[in-house]
């Protein structure tokens, strides 16, 4: 079994690297918050002393990360993975990042004779916590089989993508389809209040029809609707995400006018202090700019969650 590395355990990276220690892998860990590693080596991981020291002792190396420039760094740099990792080893890189910058990291992998696999992560933070994760993969077949296991210790659903790059592009679409259609739902429903619509029939109507989607039918009911908008995944992330639609978008020369008055609208919501709550408070924020009270399910409501 592979020797396991893993940098990066922020809200998403230490439940999956806590469900590798469960499943029997043997790990070393990194991060720049001591008290993230400090609960990993509680549970048996070893410590690593930065992403060099990871990649040294490592045979496949994970990183989770928040942006483009910081993986590129914790890969690329003068201390980063590649300056330590073995020929033959392996990095995983599971951000959501730029696919240019993933293409970039992937060519510097290939110049040290290490294999390289994007592996972002569907799903919320929530489902990483149960090993529930989904993930989208991006590498080529060896190299697919060879984290596999990894993947199925942390999550429950697995879609191999394509060559290496796939996976990253595949979850700018899906991001693109979740995020936007929370605006497109908070819309809706900030309509209907408005017009003094009981929220049980509405959601009746708007679930019977191709109207629906997800985020109203799944997620909803469980976060905004029921007035918990504590994050699982936030309005600022999203914002990022729809950021990094737009940028690559734009160098593949595909306009995208739906992403573009998606990102403003989120832009609006942070500006006015929603960005650290839950995406699904988009309709919070487009309540509070109408002047309409926010819709919640009561609590004997035939749509909420039991």
């Amino acid at each position: 079994m592979d020797k396991v590395g893993f940098v990066g355990l922020g809200r998403m990276g230490r439940p999956m690297a806590s469900n590798l220690l469960r499943k029997g892998f043997e790990l070393v860990v990194h991060d720049v918050n001591p008290e993230a590693v400090d609960a990993l080596v509680a549970l048996g991981a070893e410590r690593g002393n930065g992403s060099a020291d990871v990649a040294a002792r490592s045979d496949v190396i994970i990183t989770m990360l928040p942006n483009s420039a910081i993986v590129t760094q914790t890969i690329g740099g003068p201390d980063g993975l590649l300056s330590a990792a073995r020929p033959g080893s392996l990095i995983m890189d599971m951000s959501t990042i730029d696919p240019n910058a993933t293409d970039a990291v992937a060519a510097l992998c290939t110049a040290k004779g290490v294999g390289f696999v994007d592996a972002p992560v569907g799903r919320l933070a929530s489902h990483a916590d149960a090993g529930q994760s989904l993930f989208m993969v991006g590498g080529d077949s060896a190299d697919f089989e060879r984290v596999r296991p990894m993947l199925e210790a942390m999550g429950t659903t697995i879609y191999h993508c394509g060559p290496r790059g796939t996976g990253t592009r595949t979850k700018l679409v899906n991001n693109f389809l979740a995020v936007s259609s929370c605006q497109m739902n908070a819309e809706a429903l900030t309509l209907a209040q408005r017009f003094g619509l009981d929220l049980d029939s509405t959601l009746d109507v708007l679930y019977g029809t191709t109207a629906t989607n997800g985020q109203l039918k799944i997620a909803w009911p469980a976060k905004s609707l029921a007035g918990d908008v504590a994050p699982g995944f936030t309005i600022d992330l999203a914002h990022k995400d729809l950021t990094l639609v737009m940028e690559a978008a734009n160098a593949a020369k595909v306009p995208m006018p739906m992403a573009a008055a998606a990102r403003e609208a989120f832009s609006a919501a942070r500006a006015k202090g929603f960005g650290g709550k839950d995406f699904s408070a988009m309709l919070d924020a487009h309540c509070d700019a109408t002047g309409v009270e926010a819709p919640r399910l009561s609590h004997n409501s035939r749509h909420r969650p039991q």
